[in-house]
């Protein structure tokens, strides 16, 4: 199977147009979209913070901070809340005109990761939850409990929608395992994280998506993000830039689609570009050579994805993206 979908991100601050174009352009594979510029309660630690269970947090001049169990949200937190029930409303209002009203079809939803959020938000004392074995495991968990919550009420609200993929965003993984990651000061790094300990937290995660029947995948654009962890994990569908991969990242792609796994290519710039920009046919032969590099077809589950998230991009170039994957798509199909 060929489809094509998008990173989850998109301009502007119309959530109901986003919306329109997302059904209209991706009829395969839908997606819930995300509009960051509508700000820090709707951009991706916004997003995932609101789907938490049993932790609250509350916005800071230096970002989102967690402030204990439930019953201490700040008003960020709480509007964060309001506003991801508000956007599942309007997906829920403008579907019944869409292929998903009469079932059988697909739909995508994202939530950022326990690492990328353990490397953005503070804990209660200060600096990144990074620095706090303890916190890093109970917001594991909060985001586990929360997901299976957020699944059951898209479910609910999308019951046409009989394959739901859930997106789990990591673009901080890898610098969180490679210590990377800035102290608060600004001075030093936070320690690397262990392989093991980083393997379960998105256990936790993945492994809740999966108890709740929906398909779980891990997206990341940036380089050195370790693919066999992600799958070791429980990811059933890998998301990454095909620009950044080496060569141990096309084997272990390989190795995904000949298990039956799902490969998402982010094969069109999430930018318009200076100079010639894709074409449909350009895009698929990009696929077509890829492919054949690894000695496979597209008889294989592979979707077709911008490199990243287009909240970058202008409206006019995300139409042309969509509208390019979903050519390119129905070429290799």
């Amino acid at each position: 199977m060929t489809a094509a979908t998008g990173a989850g991100s998109l301009p502007g601050e119309d959530y109901a147009e986003a919306c329109r174009v997302v059904l209209g352009e991706l009829t395969d594979l839908p997606h819930l979209p995300e509009l960051p510029a509508r700000g820090a309660i709707a951009n991706m630690t916004g997003r995932a913070l609101a789907v938490l269970e049993g932790l609250d947090a509350d916005l800071q001049p230096a970002g989102w901070r967690l402030t204990g169990t439930s019953g201490s949200a700040g008003v960020d937190h709480r509007r964060a809340r309001s506003l991801l029930a508000q956007d599942l409303d309007t997906v829920e209002e403008l579907i019944q005109d869409s292929p998903l009203a009469s079932g059988g079809g697909a739909f995508k939803i994202q939530v950022a990761g326990p690492w990328t959020l353990a490397a953005t938000v503070e804990r209660p004392r200060g600096d990144k939850l990074l620095a706090d074995h303890g916190a890093r495991r109970d917001l594991a968990q909060a985001l586990a409990d929360g997901v299976r919550t957020h699944i059951r009420d898209v479910r609910r609200r999308l019951p046409g929608a009989d394959t739901l993929v859930v997106q789990v965003d990591e673009p901080a993984l890898s610098a969180v395992l490679n210590a990377q990651v800035p102290t608060a000061s600004g001075f030093g790094k936070h320690r690397s994280i262990d392989l093991p300990e980083a393997s379960q937290a998105l256990e936790w995660v993945l492994g809740a998506i999966a108890e709740e029947g929906a398909t779980p995948w891990v997206h990341s654009c940036a380089p050195g993000t370790p693919l066999g962890l992600l799958r070791k994990a429980g990811a059933t569908g890998i998301s990454v830039d095909l620009t950044q991969l080496t060569a141990a990242d096309h084997d272990e792609l390989a190795t995904a689609l000949e298990a039956g796994d799902t490969v998402a290519l982010g094969v069109v710039p999430a930018v318009a570009p200076a100079g010639a920009a894709p074409t449909d046919k350009s895009v698929t032969e990009t696929v077509e050579r890829w492919l054949d590099m690894l000695g496979l077809d597209s008889a294989y589950d592979i979707v077709l994805t911008p490199a990243c998230g287009l909240a970058g991009a202008d409206g006019r170039w995300a139409r042309t993206v969509l509208r390019i994957l979903t050519e390119s798509a129905r070429h290799l199909a």
